[in-house]
């Protein structure tokens, strides 16, 4: 039997993954002159709204793999941004805090991230923001796992 054809923009999988690159892009294009990723910004963002937060709680906040999270916290650790230190009650614990040149960047690159935000739901007709927002709210939580913060 042969394959059926499909459009590629019925299935919602294909749009989602299209609107998650709009979205970086989107990102991207405000943030430029900060340097900053998406992945960076919400990991700068959850250790400010929670100074001494352990690693992988905090790859659990924001929905990133714990192994990989590492990696994101060398390069804003590298850039002075961010500092781990031991914990008290478990040196194997790594605690997260931002320098004083990561809360001024974290400042600083909220106006940008706050345009790129509207600029992905402009589309929209204002009336329906908050429907979509959050319809994707229920997907994104009915899928979330206690140690990943993913499926």
């Amino acid at each position: 039997m042969p394959t059926p054809t499909l459009d590629l923009y019925s299935l919602p999988g294909h749009d989602i993954r299209r609107l998650h690159q709009i979205a970086v892009a989107l990102f991207m294009q405000e943030t430029e002159p900060f340097g900053v990723t998406p992945v960076q910004y919400a990991a700068l963002q959850a250790v400010q709204n929670a100074p001494g937060i352990d690693q992988r709680t905090l790859a659990r906040t924001i929905g990133f793999d714990t192994s990989t999270i590492a990696g994101v916290i060398d390069r804003l650790e590298a850039r002075g941004l961010m500092q781990r230190s031991a914990s008290a009650q478990d040196r194997r614990v790594r605690l997260l805090t931002l320098t004083a040149a990561g809360q001024q960047l974290v400042e600083n690159v909220v106006p940008a991230m706050l345009r790129a935000q509207e600029r992905i739901l402009d589309p929209l007709p204002a009336s329906e923001r908050g429907e979509f927002m959050r319809m994707l709210a229920v997907l994104v939580s009915s899928r979330q796992e206690p140690d990943r913060g993913e499926v």
